[in-house]
C-alpha cells in the first residue's frame, strides 16, 4: 500500500471527520517548521506528509480511491472506484484514471488557523527579513504574523458560497502574579494582510492593546474579532490571547486564595511567632500567631487574597501554612526538660 496515511496521523481506519480535524490540529502545530528552527527539514518533511495524509483521509473520494488500491491509486496506476468521475480524474489511454497533486501544506495549514502563528519569528521590526515579534517572547510586545492563507485561489477550496469565517488563531499570554493581582497594560504587534474591494492584498502592521484586569485567571481569554488576514470569501479570523500564570517565588494561587508556606522552629510552633510578609502590591503584612501550631494548621488571613475580578473591590484569602522544623537531636538533660514541660513525666 506505500504510505500508511492512518499510521501518519494516528487515527483508525474508521476515523470521522472530527477525528482527523482533531488528529491534523495537533499533529500540525507539532511539526509547523517555523515552531521547529533547530529540526527545520525533518520538520518540513512531517509537515507536507501530515497534511497530504489528511487532504486524503478528509476526501470521501480520494479516500476511497486509497482504501481500494493504495498510494498507487492515487498516484493513476489503477482505474477510480465504480461511479466516480469529475475533477481529479484524467483519460489515459481511454481509460479514466485518478490523478493525486497534493496541495501545498501551507494552505492546508491556513484553512485550519487562519494562517501561521509562527510565522514572523524575528524581533521587532525587519530582523531576517521579516516583521513582528517572537510570539513566544516576554517584553512590552510580544506579538506574531499570520501567514498568507492562499486557499482562496483557484483549485480546490475555492468556493462562491457564502464566505466561511477561518478559525481563530490562539497564543498564551504569559502574565505574572504580580501583574495579575494589580492589573497591568500589555501591547502586542502584529503583522497581517488587508485586502482592497478587488482582492489584492497588502501587509500592515498593528499594535492591540489588552488591560489585564486585577483578578483574571488562567485561561481567560481576549479576543480581537478578524484580526487576521483579509483575503475573498473569507471572513478573516478572530485572534484570542489566553491568559497564561508564571510561577511565583513566594505565593501560589488557589482560585481567589493566595497560599505561602512560612517555616517555623519547633519552639515558634509551640510558643508563637510572627509571620512577615510583602504583598504583591508592595505592603508590609505582619502577622502574629499565638496559637499552637500544628503539623497541617493554616492561618488565614482574610481579604488578602487575589482580587476577584467580577466583584469590583472583594478578596479571596491569605492562607499561611507551616513547615515545622523539627531539631535534629536534643541531649538527655533537654528530653528531660521537654518532658516535664509536656507532662511526659
Amino acid at each position: 500500500m506505500g504510505v500508511d496515511y492512518y499510521s501518519i496521523l494516528n487515527v483508525a481506519k474508521d476515523a470521522s471527520d472530527d477525528d482527523l480535524k482533531k488528529a491534523y490540529r495537533k499533529l500540525a502545530m507539532k511539526w509547523h517548521p517555523d515552531k521547529n528552527p533547530n529540526n527545520k527539514k525533518q520538520a518540513e518533511a512531517k509537515f507536507k506528509q501530515i497534511a497530504e495524509a489528511y487532504e486524503v483521509l478528509s476526501d470521501p473520494q480520494k479516500r476511497g480511491v486509497y482504501d481500494q488500491y493504495g498510494e498507487e491509486g492515487l498516484k493513476g496506476q489503477v482505474p477510480p472506484p465504480p461511479g466516480a468521475g469529475g475533477a481529479g480524474f484524467a483519460n489515459s489511454s481511454g481509460q479514466n484514471v485518478f490523478r493525486f497533486n497534493p496541495r501545498n501544506a501551507e494552505d492546508i495549514f491556513a484553512e485550519f488557523f487562519g494562517g501561521s502563528p509562527f510565522a514572523g519569528m524575528g524581533g521587532f521590526g525587519g530582523m531576517g527579513g521579516r516583521s513582528g515579534l517572537n510570539l513566544f517572547g516576554d517584553g512590552m510586545f510580544g506579538g506574531f504574523s499570520v501567514a498568507e492563507n492562499k486557499h482562496g485561489s483557484a483549485g480546490e477550496g475555492t468556493s462562491t458560497s457564502a464566505p466561511r469565517k477561518a478559525s481563530a488563531v490562539e497564543t498564551k499570554l504569559q502574565c505574572t502574579l504580580e501583574e495579575l493581582y494589580n492589573g497591568s497594560t500589555r501591547k502586542m504587534k502584529i503583522s497581517r494582510n488587508i485586502a482592497d474591494a478587488s482582492g489584492r492584498t497588502m501587509p500592515i502592521e498593528e499594535i492591540l492593546t489588552i488591560d489585564v484586569k486585577p483578578g483574571w485567571k488562567k485561561g481567560t481569554k481576549i479576543t480581537f474579532p478578524e484580526k487576521g488576514h483579509e483575503q475573498l470569501n473569507v471572513v478573516p479570523a478572530d485572534l484570542v490571547f489566553i491568559i497564561d500564570q508564571k510561577p511565583h517565588d513566594v505565593f501560589k494561587r488557589d482560585g481567589n486564595d493566595l497560599i505561602v508556606t512560612q517555616k517555623v522552629p519547633l519552639v515558634e510552633a509551640l510558643t508563637g511567632c510572627t509571620v512577615s510578609l510583602t504583598t504583591l502590591d508592595g505592603r508590609l503584612l505582619t502577622i502574629p500567631c499565638s496559637e499552637v501550631i500544628t503539623p497541617g494548621y493554616e492561618k488565614v488571613v482574610h481579604k488578602e487574597g487575589m482580587p476577584i475580578a467580577k466583584e469590583t473591590g472583594k478578596k479571596g484569602n491569605l492562607r499561611i501554612k507551616f513547615d515545622i522544623i523539627f531539631p535534629s537531636r536534643l541531649t538527655s538533660e533537654q528530653k528531660v526538660s521537654v518532658k516535664r514541660l509536656l507532662g511526659g513525666g
